[in-house]
């Protein structure tokens, strides 16, 4: 093959909004082939896609605001439905996967497969694997009857390079046609210049045997025109092109087939060209347009383009300034791009409602800060991070956010974040994002705006709840653990202070959130493991020991993130405290395996299971500590009645086995210890004299006790009053009168019955990847010894 056609290694794949996908040549740009797979977007009247990755724009609003950036994205609508909003619009979402069997010598497609069909496949030996996902969301009104409006998007891939450090060309693409200018992000050079006829939407590269996502910066139209093509200098050029990456974004409308799009784009620094119709004359900076529109309305025709060109130079641009900013009338601009140095034939006509970069919104106010749609107090703290993060108190979008404000030289750990916030923030136990805005100092992250730390929760005596009780946040953190390992990101930072709780819901609950994404890892597919090469993460006494060990052979996986986890869980339960000492020697106890965890009773139920999770989070040994996804079925958070049912259970499956039989040995293992010799004796006499009267119990057999336990539930209502009474109501009280006087009972019970876990009527409690720390025979080992 290398000597018919580049491998697939040495190819930059360019996806236009058309829907082709180009296989180009790295060095040159050029077209090798295209897979012609239709439009990327959907037509959608009423709200404008952003085709890079399916953001929403909507125009009007209830209050006619103009372009508005929703919070949601369209697969992350699709993954949402099916949803009704509170004005009775339903959302109905479908989302297709498929892979395309591509000849890599030729671009010839060779078979589709999808969930329920496959073409034939032609035999080929070169042969190429591409993956497509198709969204799509219908909008259907229940009150008119009618369908409002329906959208697609689809991506061939959603994850960076392994280490987008390695990979050496920055792209600019125009953001209204085909134009791509591809620079060596090291000497500045440029290395090509190619016109793919439609404007790029992603570029991707061929790594571990699939596309992975390569960043593109869209410029506007005759920017990057000009400092391609008009400056005689090539220095010029390409520093002119370095100096857009810091530079404020402003929003390109433009329009494809019979629907308009909408997608950020970055200008010259300090440009800003707006034309503005007001009640008696139209105001320019910058050189005459010759407009004079004598109306508020809109106009009904583009304004004529000047007959004189307009200067590409940039040098009149209009600088940024403190300014008193009051929009009372209404006022319109044309453009394909907000910040050009020309005005075109395409149109879109909308309210302003921002300027494109931080200005002061009043002299009364002077004090509030706004940079693109996030407005701040600088004086309202809520906290400081690393590398000189703030975190401030401000407003998205007339929506209370927290705003973190970010350094220069942390910008690229501030991009990665924002990549994985938007990822994965769909789980209601992740922190939500909602936009990114950048100026000439500063980059600031918009999200979602929480009541408090779990430090707070659990150190501040008098904070209000709201019901969420310890077991249901520990569950929550786990489940968004689960949902963050499930994408392969690994937080690398949990801690209490990265553990927030949410402000109360309109139904007044709560719930936790991970947060603080600033060292979180992205594992590339078919990978389980991080390099130590970039340093250590995480925070000094919640860091898992092979981090630091120079013992360890093997690369940290997520695992660490369930030994931290494991550290949090102990913090909670017992109220503040940490399973391996005062701060000082945390970090060296870890590394030791030396851990006390004498808050928790060894004659408690509730300790005893919370004991036996917390242990196993901790090993030493990674590969023994359970998965995020197999905590969450682990007894800890159980409710009583399913403990009760699993109790259940367990007598019905046991009950025709014979005694001498594996499953009932090994229930019976250690298990005098676990009834304390004779379980007869230590329940109260109603009961003791109800058993008696219909069967004989083996006061030494946990079997026996199950059994016991079993009928008087399956027999409640038919109990005399005081048995009744004695054992209080099902199935609460029912099953803590058991488990107060035979603490060991659930653990030692579900250790035993794991031989069963992929029985059907076990599979509620078991997970099917289950690592436990101890064994059964451990277990009743430690038992026996106390």
């Amino acid at each position: 093959i290398a000597g018919t056609v580049s491998l697939p290694e040495s190819l930059l794949f360019v996806s236009t909004l058309d829907g082709n996908l180009h296989a180009v040549n790295k060095k040159s740009g050029s077209i090798k082939w295209t897979l012609k797979e239709g439009k990327k977007i959907g037509v959608i009247p009423a709200f404008l896609p952003d085709p890079n990755d399916g953001s929403l724009y909507s125009l009007g609003g209830k209050n006619n605001e103009g372009l508005t950036k929703l919070p949601f994205t369209i697969p992350e609508l699709v993954q949402a439905s099916p949803c009704r909003s509170s004005d009775g619009v339903l959302y109905m979402g479908k989302k297709q996967d498929l892979w395309y069997v591509v000849d890599i010598l030729t671009g010839e497609k060779q078979q589709t497969l999808t969930s329920s069909f496959a073409e034939m496949l032609c035999p080929s030996s070169s042969l190429l694997y591409l993956g497509r996902t198709e969204y799509t969301i219908t909008m259907y009104d229940t009150k008119s009857r009618e369908l409002r409006w329906n959208a697609t998007y689809s991506d061939y891939a959603s994850t960076l390079p392994d280490d987008d450090t390695k990979y050496k060309m920055a792209h600019f693409v125009s953001n209204g046609d085909g134009l791509v200018v591809t620079v060596d992000s090291e000497s500045g050079d440029i290395q090509w210049v190619q016109n793919y006829n439609s404007p790029v939407v992603a570029m991707y590269i061929w790594q571990r045997e699939g596309l992975r996502k390569v960043t593109h910066t869209n410029v506007a139209v005759e920017t990057l025109r000009y400092l391609t093509f008009m400056s005689g200098e090539v220095g010029r050029i390409t520093h002119c092109l370095t100096k857009l990456v810091p530079s404020r974004a402003t929003l390109y409308v433009g329009k494809y087939s019979t629907s308009l799009y909408a997608s950020p784009s970055l200008v010259h620094d300090g440009v800003t060209v707006v034309v503005t119709w007001l009640q008696t004359v139209t105001t320019w900076r910058g050189p005459t347009l010759g407009l004079n529109v004598q109306t508020t309305a809109a106009p009904t025709t583009p304004p004529a383009p000047p007959t004189t060109p307009i200067c590409p130079c940039l040098s009149w641009a209009v600088r940024p300034m403190r300014m008193k900013m009051e929009v009372k009338e209404t006022v319109y601009f044309w453009s394909v791009s907000v910040s050009v140095c020309t005005v075109t034939e395409q149109f879109f006509l909308c309210k302003i409602i921002y300027c494109s970069y931080a200005f002061v919104l009043s002299d009364e106010d002077s004090n509030v800060v706004r940079v693109g749609n996030i407005t701040f107090h600088p004086k309202e703290v809520l906290g400081h991070g690393a590398e000189g993060t703030i975190v401030y108190k401000g407003q998205f979008d007339n929506r209370p956010v927290a705003v973190k404000r970010i350094l220069p030289e942390c910008f690229s750990f501030a991009d990665r974040e924002v990549q994985l916030l938007r990822e994965s923030d769909e789980h209601p136990n992740v922190i939500r994002y909602f936009c990114t805005e950048r100026d000439r100092q500063f980059q600031y992250i918009a999200i979602e705006l929480c009541a408090a730390s779990l430090q707070e929760y659990v150190e501040k005596r008098d904070f209000n709840r709201h019901g969420l009780e310890p077991v249901m946040l520990l569950q929550q953190t786990m489940s968004g653990l689960a949902h963050l390992h499930s994408l392969n990101i690994v937080h690398r930072d949990l801690k209490p202070h990265n553990i927030l709780v949410s402000m109360p819901n309109a139904h007044g609950r709560v719930r936790a959130m991970i947060s603080d994404f600033g060292l979180c890892k992205k594992l590339a597919v078919g990978r389980h493991s991080f390099s130590r090469r970039s340093g250590v993460p995480g925070t000094e006494g919640w860091i898992a020991p092979e981090v630091l060990s120079e013992d360890c052979k093997d690369n940290p996986t997520c695992a660490v993130d369930i030994f931290s986890a494991g550290c949090v869980f102990y913090y909670v339960v017992s109220q503040g405290s940490h399973p391996f000492g005062k701060s000082l020697q945390r970090q060296a106890n870890i590394l030791l395996g030396t851990y006390n965890l004498d808050h928790l009773q060894t004659d408690k139920h509730s300790d005893i299971v919370a004991r036996d999770l917390i242990e196993q989070m901790m090993s030493m040994e990674p590969h023994c500590r359970p998965s995020a996804e197999s905590l969450l079925k682990h007894p800890f958070f159980w409710s009583l009645e399913k403990e009760l049912q699993f109790f259940q259970d367990v007598s019905d499956r046991i009950e025709k086995e014979p005694l001498d039989g594996p499953i009932v040995r090994q229930l019976e293992r250690g298990g005098r210890a676990v009834v304390k010799g004779d379980w007869r004796e230590h329940i109260t006499v109603p009961l003791q004299t109800d058993l008696r009267k219909f069967r004989s119990y083996k006061g030494g057999s946990v079997r026996d006790l199950l059994r016991a336990m079993r009928n008087k539930k399956h027999h409640y209502r038919e109990l005399p009053a005081e048995v009744q009474e004695t054992l209080g109501s099902i199935p609460d009280d029912f099953v803590l009168y058991f488990t107060s006087r035979f603490p060991h009972l659930l653990m030692h019970t579900y250790l035993a019955m794991r031989t069963c876990a992929q029985e059907r009527p076990f599979l509620p409690y078991y997970s099917t990847a289950q690592h436990l720390a101890r064994t059964q025979a451990q277990y009743v080992t430690a038992i026996t010894a106390e």
